[in-house]
Order: structure tokens, then sequence, then C-alpha cells
């Protein structure tokens, strides 16, 4: 079982704007091999610290009405959100390390 949400432009806010954590969101698509190449990495991260900040994915083609609003015009992008605001975001595949370094302050 994944430690990583699903969400969609209906439970994006719910899950993510108004979460009381941070929120690590993966924005991919099926046919980005950058995006399946990363993947393992977010499942480990999200069963390291998924105590500390909620990890999702939205799916970048299924949910156009997001990705349109937070300007996503490359994948994979990964958002980092608390109170409801983008605080970082990361464009391209990155190593487990990247992903540490820009997440460090929030673990």
């Amino acid at each position: 079982m994944s430690n990583v949400l699903v969400v969609t432009d209906a439970t994006f806010a719910e899950e993510v704007l108004r979460s009381d954590k941070p929120v690590f969101v993966d924005i991919w698509a099926t046919w980005c091999a950058p995006c399946r190449r990363t993947e393992p990495i977010i499942e480990e991260l999200a069963a390291e610290y998924g105590d500390q900040i909620k990890f999702v994915k939205l799916d970048a083609d299924a949910n156009v009405e997001t990705v349109t609003k937070y300007g996503v015009v490359s994948i994979p992008t990964f958002n980092l959100y608390s109170g409801g605001e983008v605080i970082k975001s990361l464009v391209g595949a990155q190593t487990k390390k990247a992903f540490l370094d820009h997440l460090g302050e929030y673990l």
C-alpha cells in the first residue's frame, strides 16, 4: 500500500490547501519517464517522513484545472504547500538528497 495519497481537482483544496501540516505535491503524468523514475523516491520519503509532511500525487493530464491554476508548465513538478500557499517548487527529476535538502526545514 502506498503512503502517497492521490488527489484530484475535486479533492485538492481539502487535502492540500486546508491541511494542518505541510503538503508535498508530486505533479506527474503516466507518459512522463522522469516522473516514473522519481516515484520510488517519493514513496520512500512518504514512508520515512509522512508523519511530518503529507505526500500526495496529482495526475497533470486528469486534473487540468489545478495544474493551470498553479502555472505548472513542466512535469514532474514538486510543490510544497503550507497554509494553502506554495512555499517551494522544484521542476524536473530530483535525487532523494535533493528532495531532502529542500524539505529539510520541515522535517
